[in-house]
């Protein structure tokens, strides 16, 4: 992954993503795919399933295919600055881009023929929501729970664009089955946080800084309902990194850094990563992912 040195100055575009969890015999692991290599959003990199925001996911009727009223969810993401219709579209871009980019539903009394029949009508073209409309599903709002929210600074350090990114989390349901779409993404895995980290230490898989931190902050978790039950008790944090060129390398400060213009702590893990032997990394080295 090359470094970006460009000064990027529209405004984040909203968009959402969602972290899908599952027990494993030794313990939490996640979900993570690749991008096509010809992406001009992170190609090559392991992402999680997620996307921008489209005007659609405004006017999905909420009554007929949700199962919060927007004020709920809006009080799920606890931010004061927008409105529950927003709130409410964010939700629904998550969900929908968990179904468009892997495949899984998160819709009330889903069953495997209706879960065909779903992807059967997106491959043919239909949007998501005429894809609810006509097999009168309801979706799970309550399956993800707001995690974090990242914005990308006017310098960001692997691309060219800019994302206001609300993160949730979810188990993967257990009947269904994630797996990559061969169109965006190429290939699919689930690992432990802690092994896709020392994947990208070794230079087997790429990862931009926010999975790097997103992970490094799951490795604190054991089990599925120990991030769940983290994700209820708090509200999501804002997580605004800011760029600075140190010594000829570039830095990212999370906040809570000595440099970072916000000195409360955001979550678990360095403050800061350096862009050095063609990767990001804590000062300390690999361990200092989890000190």
């Amino acid at each position: 992954m090359e470094l970006n040195l460009e000064t990027v100055t529209t405004p984040p575009r909203p968009a959402a993503t969602v972290v899908l969890l599952r027990d494993a015999p030794a313990g939490l692991e996640v979900f993570l795919m690749k991008r096509h290599g010809l992406s001009d959003v992170l190609g090559g990199a392991y992402v999680f399933p997620g996307g921008k925001v489209d005007a659609a996911d405004a006017e999905l009727d909420m009554a007929a295919h949700g199962d919060q009223p927007l004020d709920a969810l809006h009080a799920g993401l606890g931010e004061t600055d927008i409105t529950g219709t927003t709130a409410g579209a964010l939700y629904i871009a998550a969900l929908r881009e968990a179904f468009e980019e892997c495949g899984v539903l998160f819709a009330h009394g889903l069953a495997a023929q209706p879960a065909t029949q779903a992807a059967a009508l997106l491959r043919e073209g239909h949007t998501f929501n005429a894809v609810l409309a006509q097999l009168a599903l309801r979706l799970q709002t309550r399956s993800i729970l707001p995690w974090s929210r990242w914005i990308t600074p006017t310098r960001p350090s692997v691309m060219n664009k800019r994302f206001d990114t609300r993160f949730f989390v979810a188990a993967v349901p257990d009947d269904q089955i994630a797996r990559h779409d061969d169109f965006e993404t190429t290939e699919s895995v689930w690992l432990s946080p802690r092994e896709a980290l020392q994947q990208y230490w070794a230079g087997q898989i790429e990862l931009a800084p926010p999975q790097i931190m997103s992970l490094a902050h799951l490795a604190r978790h054991s089990a599925v309902d120990s991030v769940l039950s983290a994700a209820r008790a708090r509200r999501p944090p804002v997580i605004q990194p800011e760029s600075f060129d140190d010594d000829g390398q570039r830095m990212i400060c999370y906040p809570g850094d000595p440099r970072h213009s916000v000195r409360e702590l955001a979550l678990p893990g360095p403050t800061r990563l350096f862009y050095r032997n063609k990767r990001f990394e804590p000062l300390t080295g690999f361990e200092g992912l989890f000190s």
